[in-house]
């Protein structure tokens, strides 16, 4: 059977609904307005980023991904002192990665061990 065709029989349409209903229910909590800016600096901020090109996007994004890391670890050194750069880094991905990941892969139990 191929799961591309879009048959009454095949398609299950019953998930659109879903789909939709879900998306109503997370849009009506999500809102692009800012508590702390005001919707004249968002609408430059918003215009902004559609100016972007995808990759200038994703290097931000990965800019400010490596900022969070690197809050995180200061977070770790000061709750934890002196730690090699292994543990450092276990503790780092035991915030990213769920307990059975970090077990299973690194043999490494956040709930044990800690963050």
């Amino acid at each position: 059977m191929n799961r591309y065709k879009k048959t009454s029989r095949e398609f299950p349409f019953e998930n659109i609904t879903i789909l939709f209903t879900i998306n109503q229910s997370v849009s009506k909590y999500m809102t692009l307005q800012s508590h702390d800016t005001s919707p004249h600096i968002q609408k430059m901020l918003i215009a902004g980023y559609r100016r972007m090109s995808p990759q200038h996007k994703l290097k931000r994004v990965n800019e400010l991904t490596k900022a969070v890391q690197q809050l995180a670890l200061a977070r770790i050194r000061k709750q934890y002192g002196m730690l090699s750069e292994q543990e450092l880094h276990l503790r780092l991905a035991a915030l990213w990665l769920d307990r059975e990941t970090m077990i299973r892969v690194f043999q490494w139990d956040p709930h044990r061990e800690g963050y």
